[in-house]
């Protein structure tokens, strides 16, 4: 409880200021909080600790304004339509995943020499001294085929977004016609 949940009480306490949670209301909510999360006969299912802080929160304020007799509605608004920021959702994740294969599908395409200094320097991290003395070349060899292989990833990326910039555009005239 104190390494993974109580770090995030600040961060907790400012989202509920947001949402014009009274102090004292912050106060009891954070302490029931607290409450359910101690309770738990484990603690083993909860692999997001800062979510599942933010959910309980979450929970507890919503039955509290629902349970009120007058009821703020850009309060309830504002609660209902909560996202957490740190969150990653899975359209950028699957984003991501995909850009990521664009890049690695790029490297892929480049000579052997140059893919294997560029994957060597930009995915595994190594230095140009390390990678020099590994592949037994000079390092002026090693920062000329980074250069020359990151240059042919950010043309074709540029290649492949001009290309799907013109597919979409053919297509939205496509849909504009009336036949």
């Amino acid at each position: 409880m104190a390494r993974e949940i109580v770090p995030h009480e600040a961060g907790m306490r400012a989202w509920l200021a947001r949402a014009r949670v009274s102090a004292e209301d912050i106060d009891e909510l954070m302490q029931e909080a607290y409450c359910q999360i101690v309770s738990l006969p484990s603690v083993d299912h909860i692999t997001a600790p800062r979510a599942y802080f933010m959910a309980s929160l979450r929970h507890l304020m919503l039955r509290r304004i629902k349970r009120a007799q007058v009821v703020a509605l850009d309060a309830l608004g504002e609660v209902e339509n909560w996202r957490d920021d740190t969150m990653v959702s899975p359209e950028d994740a699957a984003g991501s995943r995909i850009s990521c294969q664009r890049v690695m599908a790029m490297i892929a395409s480049l000579p052997e020499r140059c893919r294997r200094v560029v994957e060597l320097r930009k995915i595994e991290g190594w230095s140009q001294k390390d990678i020099a003395a590994h592949l037994g070349m000079s390092e002026k060899a090693v920062e000329k085929q980074v250069w020359v292989g990151v240059r042919a990833i950010r043309e074709a990326w540029a290649s492949a977004e001009a290309e799907s910039a013109d597919r979409m555009e053919r297509t939205e005239s496509k849909a504009g016609r009336v036949w």
